[in-house]
């Protein structure tokens, strides 16, 4: 199985050419057989709907957040007289995953106006340009509720 993956990322590297894809073939024969002594590894099939869910819902959820995000700095920095609340909060999260919890933290960073600093048992530390609420649990609405959700159903 690593030996098609190899390969296949190798052609759509290099691409189609033939002499690319005996060379990408037998690179990839090698690789395949040096990995295999050191990694053990299996593949569920179920990663293949996580990952479809991943790109085709929480991508247009986080892309959607982060327009808006930047729309709201914007206008921020051109109105200087807008009164901000900067401050640090920590976001509750009910995810249990740590790999979930890096990409929900990773997408607070990415959303401007907030910067996740730190990540611990059950939230991410966040600083953020404009707090609103006064509650971890307003925090995490206006913040992550809507990443948290998808990332739950993909997660576990």
């Amino acid at each position: 199985m690593s030996l098609l993956v190899l390969w296949i990322i190798w052609i759509l590297i290099a691409g189609f050419e033939l002499s690319e894809i005996i060379l990408g073939g037998a690179v990839s024969l090698i690789v395949a057989l040096i990995i295999a002594k050191y990694v053990n590894y299996s593949f569920n099939f179920s990663i293949i709907l996580k990952l479809l869910k991943f790109v085709f819902i929480y991508i247009p959820v986080f892309i959607y957040k982060l327009i808006i995000a930047n729309f709201d700095m914007a206008y921020r920095v051109l109105s200087p007289k807008l009164p901000i609340n900067p401050g640090i909060v920590k976001v509750t999260t009910n995810l249990k995953n740590d790999f979930g919890k890096l990409i929900l933290a990773n997408s607070i960073t990415l959303t401007p106006g907030t910067l996740s600093l730190d990540v611990e048992d059950d939230g991410v530390l966040v600083h953020w340009v404009n707090v609103k609420g006064e509650t971890a649990e307003q925090y995490q609405a206006e913040i992550s509720k809507d990443f948290e959700k998808i990332l739950g159903g993909i997660i576990k």
